[in-house]
């Protein structure tokens, strides 16, 4: 199970406040999200196509901040193996081409961690736009047959904002995946992230991941088979980072950013297709 400092709901764009507590999410959250997964209520369809559908929620051109949600069918990857896939940050390279560095910072518990992950973006409909980066708590949660990862931003004074990236911010993203017969499974990735800029809507990102679960084995019967500490937490080496040195990050309370006019030489563009 999570293990739990706080019973409370990641924050919201509608529950504004400062220096709010980190906390790790308890069961309730693990639950309340895979809900969020699951129901149809209030959501709006769209997009539905060779296998994926991808849901928002919010007022379309006033709400910056959405929540949109994507279901993909995994045929011939068992959950395990999808599940190895979004926690190993050594394969993430091999299949997440926007990607630009990605490192975990420290470890609260067995099931939570303190990560670090920058992205490269490209013109999404507005002109060009900076590169993106996040400082993230995670935590997971195996249960049965089914796995969720969840995480959302927070501020760690050894990795502040830095000049070249606009710090954006996860209110609440995580992944759902749910075992689907023998040898494979659903994938549901749900996000609500202020990107500090225009967001696109990506179907083939998680074609890349259903991709990239159907080459994991090999690959990692090549690469230090044995080593999962997300499944073998004796194996984390990861230094201790302690809650008290965290604090919840918010858009509002990070510098405004001008992307108007920004020279393209400037600028990585990103590879949206699987």
């Amino acid at each position: 199970a999570a293990i739990a400092t706080a019973a409370k709901e990641p924050p919201g764009p509608e529950e504004p406040a400062g220096g709010e507590m980190v906390y790790i999410p308890d069961d309730s959250d693990f639950s309340s999200f895979r809900d969020q997964c699951e129901s149809l209520e209030g959501w709006h369809c769209r997009y539905n196509k060779a296998g994926v559908t991808v849901w928002s929620q919010g007022q379309e051109e006033s709400c910056t901040v959405q929540k949109i949600k994507t279901r993909i069918s995994c045929k011939d990857v068992p959950a395990e193996t999808l599940y190895d896939v979004l926690h190993d940050t050594s394969y993430r390279s091999k299949w997440d081409s926007n990607m630009i560095e990605t490192y975990d910072i420290g470890r609260l518990t067995v099931n939570a961690d303190v990560g670090y992950y920058s992205l490269c973006v490209g013109p999404w409909g507005r002109g060009p736009l900076k590169n993106r980066d996040f400082v993230t708590l995670r935590s997971w949660l195996p249960l049965g047959n089914d796995y969720m990862i969840i995480n959302y931003s927070v501020k760690h004074p050894k990795y502040p904002p830095r000049k070249d990236f606009v710090r954006a911010v996860s209110l609440q993203t995580g992944y759902l995946i749910k075992a689907n017969g023998d040898g494979a499974c659903i994938l549901y990735y749900l996000t609500q992230v202020d990107p500090r800029g225009e967001s696109p809507l990506c179907p083939q990102a998680m074609k890349k991941i259903y991709k990239a679960g159907l080459k994991y084995p090999e690959w990692k019967r090549r690469h230090d088979p044995g080593y999962k500490p997300w499944v073998y937490p004796e194996q984390n080496t990861l230094p201790s980072v302690s809650l008290a040195e965290l604090s919840v990050q918010h858009a509002d309370s990070l510098e405004n950013i001008d992307e108007t006019g920004l020279p393209e030489e400037h600028l990585s563009t990103s590879d949206h297709e699987a």
